[in-house]
């Protein structure tokens, strides 16, 4: 196979090379121009581990692969079109061949190929984001003397890009055992992809007029902080959170105790910080289609709407979710039921007889008045509190 003079000897390049951006429909260039500075040039040669060799034609070829379906990976992991610039090398050649060999084999259809491409580079973009800024304003501020911040870059990576390697195979080989763990353990196939869950919106209340207040620095310490915190208390606690949306996360739970329980504690950690605006949360659980490591669905926007009206400090709660917890015993079906508990508890105490079993409810659940929810009818929600630490 050819392919072009750095690689094979052949003194010319191909006659004619179709564009990775070429549609019929579009006839506007939008092609991004690889940067050509220097120091640019050397960091992506370090962190590549490859020279720039190959336009995307001959990638695509050098690949075995079609340059409609080249093109369609390149743009799923969240690159720009480049055009037939010289600026990818052999480990996009190797990308390409393993992602196409995967279709080939028949592991994976073509379609199911390109979201695993888009999937991988959306998650992966916003933590190569989040690591530069973080480490650059972290390890060289001020910056050495003499030196820029963009100077100091090379060194810096060239430090850290073996070890963050390393770990990201790590945590990533934890998630996926984790996610499959979860999904042998489902009762049947169509449970895999709609699943049962405690689905829960947490949102700061007030947010907007914060950002008309606070300088750009401090927001952005707020919602560091406040999704540090959210992550923190859902992954300890047994949840798994699907995605932060700056002043609201999303979280999932197997199961209402795991998610009231996330619930409550996010709304009594950040009432507990006084640099924090108030919380409320919503909760629904049923049916939920799962994509991509997000959730859909009725149940998610149902609890996206429980969210909208929930009082701040409070949880709202939907009726299917109120039923979970009563059913698995961890709240009463009413506040006169646990009374009435008690009272015969007690009185069997009195009596000189101990009681065999006295359940212990971790959490109450008061009716709210009915109310129409847009989109989705008529509701009744319950707010969700807490009648003592297990």
């Amino acid at each position: 196979m050819t392919v072009d003079d750095t690689s094979s000897g052949a003194g010319a390049e191909p006659p004619s090379e179709p564009s990775v951006h070429a549609t019929p429909h579009h006839e506007v260039d939008h092609t991004a121009e690889p940067t050509d500075d220097p120091l640019a040039i050397r960091l992506e040669q370090l962190i590549l581990g490859a020279d720039r060799r190959y336009t995307p034609f001959q990638a695509a070829r050098t690949a075995g692969v079609s340059m409609d379906l080249a093109s369609r990976f390149w743009r799923a992991m969240g690159f720009a079109d480049i055009g037939q610039a010289k600026a990818l090398t052999e480990a996009d050649v190797l990308a390409l061949r393993r992602l196409a060999g995967l279709v080939e084999a028949g592991l994976l259809s073509e379609p199911m190929a390109v979201q695993v491409a888009r999937s991988t580079g959306q998650t992966t973009a916003r933590l190569a984001e989040w690591q530069i800024d973080s480490f650059l304003e972290g390890l060289t501020e001020p910056p050495e003397p003499g030196m820029t911040r963009t100077e100091v870059t090379y060194p810096l990576v060239e430090l850290l890009l073996p070890e963050l390697e390393e770990f990201l195979i790590y945590v990533w080989r934890r998630q996926l055992a984790a996610a499959t763990g979860r999904v042998v353990q489902a009762a049947d196939d169509d449970e895999m992809v709609d699943r049962r869950l405690a689905v829960g919106f947490a949102d700061l209340v007030g947010f907007t007029r914060l950002t008309r207040r606070l300088e750009e620095e401090e927001l952005g310490e707020l919602v560091e902080s406040f999704e540090t915190t959210c992550a923190d208390l859902v992954a300890a606690h047994g949840g798994r959170l699907i995605k932060t949306l700056g002043d609201e996360v999303l979280f999932a739970a197997d199961d209402a105790g795991t998610a009231a329980e996330i619930a409550l504690r996010l709304i009594e950690a950040m009432a507990q910080d006084e640099t924090m605006p108030a919380l409320r949360v919503g909760i629904a659980f049923g049916t939920v289609t799962t994509r991509m490591g997000d959730v859909f669905g009725t149940t998610v926007n149902l609890a996206s709407r429980l969210t909208s009206i929930a009082p701040k400090d409070a949880v709202l709660v939907d009726g299917a979710f109120a039923e979970e917890l009563t059913r698995t015993g961890d709240a009463p079906a009413s506040e006169a039921q646990a009374a009435e508990e008690a009272a015969a508890a007690e009185k069997e105490r009195e009596n000189g007889v101990e009681p065999l079993a006295v359940p212990k409810y971790r959490y109450g659940l008061q009716p709210m008045w009915q109310r129409p929810v847009r989109g989705l009818g008529v509701v009744e929600p319950w707010l969700l509190a807490r009648r003592g630490m297990s």
